[in-house]
Order: structure tokens, then sequence, then C-alpha cells
């Protein structure tokens, strides 16, 4: 990391390490909240949106939205390539600026654009084009960042370190549900659906001025020699597919089926679950249904530095095992059942189970593909192999799931999420190490 040590930090190198690595994280993982509440914010207010881009009188209105969000994730593979080269090539710090300034762009597009009833078909033309580009940075927004969360962290603690990556991407999704309450708490549901929603676009754009801010003024843990030597044209390998998938291709592939079963359960637990409350709920108290998701939303995030902390003491492996065994045995029965709860308590019991199982991914998932890529090629290879699969598995999961509860077939759909989730369990099972060499410690040599 490139910075000038102070006469402190000289005296104490260890506390002041520690310190500057917290620091780091805190900034990086700001940018990282905002940027998936812009996410998250569309899955949670799209029930009170879509009446506004489809007419209300189209029965499959409610599948177009669903197809929306899934099609933004087409992008965040391309997203993955560019920004994993630019921030292999120019830098961490500046990609993450950059995606973010992306993402609050979009954001204020969608809070100020017409309804169906003024132009059109058009509303929905801006609200695919404002969400793909937001899929375009999303994709570059997660190889990035938990490469450069991983590398500001220091060893012994990277695990826990680490693991705000995703405290602040379930944040985001907290963060959503606690304006969705905030709302309900003040407005009604028809005043939500013709203007409220568009002040939730709106926080994120004005949130991620903030970031903009904070991003800027956080460490390059990429070194200045590697930038320099992009900028002259010697680096010919950083940033490269050609490089990627010649000489990396098995940690790439590696990286790919570690994600497939967590994604695919990620998002069936932290986006069909809740969706499957808000419905449980919706025609006895809508607020009993807020309040359960944003408990249980708060619940995953909160678990997230304890997966960590257990990592850095018995090692990766052991948790993806045991996120890798639980989904397995449990998705199911949470996909299956916790539709069908009208007992708050139950249906709060039923998705906090399946969030300790899916801490077991979620918590050190940055970590662990950013120990797989040497410097040069980490943001491209974490970012691009992550995209792919959550491309595949993770941001069709919601419209997958909403197709199979039109036709009846949601046992199908929890049979599909535990197949995806057994693929990578004999990935985690027999092609990981537990603790061993890693490219962040320096530790492995080229093959």
């Amino acid at each position: 990391m490139s910075t000038t040590p102070s006469p402190a930090a000289v005296a104490h190198p260890e506390r002041a390490a520690l310190r500057r690595s917290i620091s780091n994280t805190l900034k990086g993982s700001a940018g990282n909240l905002v940027e998936w509440y812009d996410v998250y914010v569309y899955s949670v207010f799209a029930v009170y949106f879509e009446s506004q881009f489809f007419s209300a009188a189209d029965k499959n209105s409610t599948m177009y939205v669903w197809a929306i969000f899934a099609a933004t994730f087409l992008m965040r593979p391309i997203g993955a390539w560019y920004f994993g080269r630019f921030a292999d090539r120019y830098g961490r710090r500046l990609a993450l600026t950059v995606s973010v300034t992306v993402m609050a762009g979009c954001s204020f597009l969608i809070a100020i654009t017409p309804t169906a009833s003024q132009i059109g078909i058009w509303a929905a033309v801006i609200l695919l084009f404002a969400r793909l580009l937001q899929g375009f940075a999303t994709g570059g927004e997660y190889g990035t960042s938990a490469t450069y969360m991983s590398e500001a962290a220091i060893p012994g603690r990277r695990g826990f370190l680490s693991s705000f990556h995703y405290v602040t991407l379930v944040g985001g999704h907290v963060l959503a549900q606690l304006t969705l309450l905030g709302m309900l708490t003040f407005w009604d549901k028809p005043q939500i659906s013709e203007w409220g929603w568009r002040i939730a676009f709106g926080i994120g754009g004005i949130a991620a001025i903030v970031v903009f801010w904070l991003r800027r003024s956080m460490d390059e843990s990429l070194e200045v020699s590697s930038i320099e030597a992009a900028k002259e044209g010697r680096a010919k390998a950083s940033g490269s597919m050609y490089e990627l998938f010649v000489h990396q291709w098995r940690p790439l592939l590696l990286c790919f089926l570690i994600t497939a079963g967590g994604t695919v359960a990620f998002y069936t637990y932290s986006v069909n679950g809740p969706k499957m409350i808000q419905s449980a709920f919706a025609g006895t108290d809508v607020m009993t249904g807020t309040l359960i998701n944003l408990g249980v939303l708060t619940f995953l995030m909160v678990l997230q530095p304890i997966g960590g902390w257990l990592s850095d003491i018995v090692g990766r492996k052991s948790l993806l095992v045991f996120f890798g065994v639980g989904g397995v045995l449990y998705s199911h029965y949470l996909i299956t059942a916790l539709p069908q709860q009208q007992d708050p308590l139950m249906a709060f019991v039923i998705l906090a189970i399946g969030f300790v199982i899916l801490t077991g991914y979620t918590s050190i998932n940055a970590v662990v593909k950013a120990e797989l890529f040497p410097t040069h090629v980490r943001a491209l290879g974490v970012g691009f192999g992550y995209a792919m699969a959550n491309s595949l598995f993770g941001g069709t999961a919601p419209l997958l799931y909403q197709a199979a509860k039109t036709t009846d077939r949601v046992g199908q759909f929890a049979w599909y999420v535990t197949a995806i989730i057994a693929v990578s369990l004999v990935v985690y099972v027999f092609f990981l190490k537990n603790k061993g060499p890693n490219w962040l410690d320096g530790t492995r040599t080229q093959p």
C-alpha cells in the first residue's frame, strides 16, 4: 500500500498498520454500502413502482419488472472485465470512484423518469437502460471492492476485515428495507407507489456523492510501480483477458464454481426470502412483513464479522463446507415452507436459520477469491469469475422463482437451488485447502 509512514507508525508499526487497515476498510465499505443500496432499492420497492412503468392492467407486469432485474446481470461480466482491467492497471481506488459515479447517475435518472401514462413504453425503456448501466457498474464494484478490501486487510485478520465487504453489501439491503419502513410509517401504499419510490432512488444518488469524496481519500492498494508500468505500456499482462484465460484459467474456474452455489443461495435466501415474507403478510399487515425483513436482514449483516473472525481461526474451507452441507439440506425446506408462514416469529426463524448457513459463504467469499489470483490480474479474475456465475445463477434466481410460483413449480425450483449448491460443495471439499500458501500473503509462486 503506497503511503508515507508517520513517526507514530514507525514507533508502533503493528498498531499503525491495523489502524490504517481499519480506516481503508471503512472507506471502502461505505462505497460498497451505497452501491448495493442502489441495487436493492429496486427489489424492495418493485411492488410499489411497477405500475408506474407498466400498465396496471397487464397481468405480466411483475414478470417484466423481475426480467429487468435479471437482465442487469447480463452486464455484470462486461463491467467486471472493464473495471477489473482498469483496476489492475490504474489502481483500485480510481476504478471504485468511477463505478460509484455511474451508480449515482443512474439512480437519479430512475428517480426522475416520467411514468408509462406520460411517455408510454419509453418509461420501461429508460428503466431498462438505467438498470443495465447499474449492472455494468455493479460488475466492476464487486471484484474491485473485494480485491481492495482483501488487500487492505492485514494478515491474520483478513477474514474478519474483508467480511465487511458483505456487511455493507447486506447493509445496502437493510438500508433499502429501512427506507421502506420509514415511508410506511408516514405514508400509505398508494402514496409510495405514486411518488415515494422516487425518493428512495434519489437517496441512493445523493449518498453516492458523499462516497465519491470518501473514495478519493482512501489509500491505493496497488503498488505505484505497477500503475506506472501500466501507464508506460510495460505491464502487458496486467488486467489481460489473455493472461486470465491462458495462464490463470484454473483459479478462474475455481472462482466460478465457488461462486455458483453461493450466489444462487444468496439471491434465493436474501432476495426471494424477504419477497416471500412480504407477500405472506401483504394481505394482513404490510408493516409486520417489513419489520420481519428488516430484523432478519440486520441479523444477517451482524453475522458477517463473526464468520470472518471464525475463518481466521479455523480456515476458510471449514466455513464453505458448513455452508455447502447446510444449503443442500435446508434450501428445499426454506423455499417451500417460508411462503406458507403466517406466524411472524416462525417466518423470522426459518429465514434466520438460512442466513446462518449462508454466512459460511458470504462472510469469506471476497477473501477466498482474492487469495486465488496474483496481483496483476486479481481484480479482473475475482470480478469476472464472480460475474459469470452471478449472471447465470444469482441474478436469474428471483425471475426463476417468480416463474415457478406462477406455474406452481416451486418444488422444482427448490431442487434446482439445492443441485447448484451441491456442485459447489464438491469443489469446497475436494479442491480447496483450509490453510496454505496464497497470493495475498505472497507465499504462493507462479507454477
